[in-house]
């Protein structure tokens, strides 16, 4: 009986227990319930609170907006009333100013008209008075003719040229003057710059021959020169293209051609065969041709050695052998090569003179006579063949100009090539630099005279100082003052086209009047 009532006690116990327990449960809820509807209300009273204080905070900073903004407002259209009070100050005195001009103009037409009425009524006096004067001058040209017996037309006529021919006169006259004081002052500069450029270009003057000598150790190398039945002498003169002359004088053998290069490469052959002892067709052919060769070589080297001494560089190594093969081509027994250094110099310094460009000027006048080098082997003349050369290897077009223009073939297109021209007359007319066979010298002075005394009026003309002056005789009755002027520029222009001579030539026109009268 024990164990049931235990086990009921227990039960009992236990369900006590959990009944005591869910009234506890139950009660701890409803008091969280109290609790959290406490709370809520809580944050709801200071969230109306805070809410509150956020409109009221809201509502002033609005305020205080709408208060900066009526401000700035305020003040914007101030600034604007004042602006536009100030256009309107300015529209006012623009508008009086206007007003002030618009009476001006007013007044201003006014004169105009005015004076338009007094121009009229003077324009219709002086209409009235021109036609009073033509009036007069038609009665008085009418009184004229009468009593001169000549139309108005004839008189006009005999008037006009009269006129003419004293304008004519005014005209020389002046223009002798004005060419006079120019002539006077360019041959004053000219004188000047070409004396400069002499003086710092002395170059010798050796003219050129057409024979070259050579000496023989003895007599008896005449024989063998000759050889059996001339062969030697035939074979030298068949390989080089010259003459040898063998004559009565003692131990010299004499080589004549006008080419100095063939005359070159003969004489440095016989003086080879001679220092050999060796002589005979095959070893004078072998000879011949191994000295064109070192020749070849030394016409480079020549040509070289010309282009450093005039201050000329990059040029083409054709043009560079063509200037050595100068050096064995004369003009009037002028070396070229040296003839062509000398240019290039004067040519240069008369440029700086000038201001012109000197390096163009040098290279022009370097290259002037290229053409001289090849004329044997081309058709045309030197200038011509100059200026191909030129264009082929590539030089400027400045360069070819003075080439082309040195004997007046084109017209002058630019300083450097008047300069170039003058310089290789003044190389050509050096005393002693080059000279002319007696024939073709008697020849020019004829032809001088001939020219001259073609002209209307002369009656004697005289070729004087080697040809380098013509002095005119003229008619007093057929040739004026003025005319005379004018004849010495005809005549120096026929010679300049009819002639070729070097340097320069003086044409001197003299007009003299004799009063011859009787006392009886």
């Amino acid at each position: 009986m024990t164990t049931p009532l235990l086990a009921l006690a227990l039960l009992g116990s236990v369900c006590l227990g959990f009944v005591l327990h869910l009234v506890y449960q139950k009660y701890a809820e409803a008091s969280k319930v109290s609790e959290t509807e406490a709370l809520a209300s809580k944050i709801l009273r200071n969230a109306e609170a805070e809410a509150e204080t956020r409109k009221k905070a809201a509502l002033l900073e609005a305020k205080d907006q709408l208060y900066k903004e009526r401000s700035e407002f305020e003040e914007n259209s101030n600034l604007r009333r004042q602006e536009l009070q100030g256009l309107e100050k300015r529209l006012a005195a623009k508008e009086e100013a206007l007003e002030k001009r618009l009476e001006n103009q007013d007044r201003k037409d006014a004169d105009l008209d005015e004076k338009e009425r007094q121009l009229e009524a003077r324009d219709q006096g002086v209409r009235k008075l021109q036609a009073d004067l033509e009036r007069a001058l038609h009665e008085e040209r009418q009184k004229l003719e009468r009593l001169s017996g000549l139309s108005s037309e004839a008189a006009k006529k005999l008037l006009l040229e009269s006129i003419e021919k004293s304008a004519r006169l005014e005209m020389a006259s002046a223009l002798k003057k004005m060419e006079d004081e120019a002539r006077e002052t360019a041959d004053r500069k000219a004188k000047r710059i070409i004396a400069t450029a002499i003086q710092r270009w002395a170059a010798p003057h050796t003219v050129e021959s057409t024979v070259s000598v050579v000496s023989i150790p003895s007599e008896d190398m005449k024989g063998r020169i000759i050889g059996r039945e001339g062969r030697n002498i035939r074979a030298l003169e068949n390989a080089t293209g010259v003459d040898l002359i063998i004559d009565d004088t003692p131990e010299t053998v004499i080589l004549s051609s006008f080419d100095l290069l063939r005359r070159e490469v003969a004489r440095l052959s016989l003086e080879k065969l001679l220092a050999d002892g060796r002589i005979h067709p095959s070893r004078i052919e072998e000879v011949v041709s191994k000295v064109r060769e070192e020749l070849e070589v030394q016409v480079k080297e020549a040509g070289e050695q010309a282009c450093l001494q005039a201050g000329v560089s990059s040029l083409h190594p054709e043009l560079v052998r063509l200037l050595g093969r100068l050096k064995y081509r004369t003009s009037y027994g002028q070396n070229i090569l040296l003839h062509s250094l000398e240019c290039a110099h004067l040519a240069s310094v008369m440029a700086a003179e000038l201001g012109a460009n000197a390096a163009v000027a040098r290279r022009g006048a370097f290259l002037h006579d290229i053409g001289k080098a090849a004329d044997q082997e081309k058709e045309g003349t030197h200038t011509a063949i100059g200026v191909e050369l030129a264009r082929r290897y590539n030089e400027s077009p400045a360069v070819i100009h003075c080439i082309e223009a040195h004997h007046n073939d084109v017209e002058f297109q630019s300083v450097e090539a008047m300069i170039v021209q003058a310089a290789d007359a003044i190389s050509a007319s050096r005393p002693g630099a080059r000279r002319e066979s007696l024939e073709t010298y008697i020849k020019r002075l004829k032809k001088l005279e001939e020219i001259s005394l073609g002209f209307k009026g002369v009656t004697q003309a005289y070729a004087l100082q080697a040809g380098r002056e013509v002095r005119i005789m003229v008619e007093h009755t057929l040739v004026s003052d003025a005319e005379a002027f004018q004849l010495a520029k005809d005549v120096a222009r026929r010679v300049e086209d009819d002639l070729e001579y070097p340097g320069q030539i003086k044409i001197t026109v003299i007009r003299e009047t004799k009063a011859v009268e009787y006392a009886k």
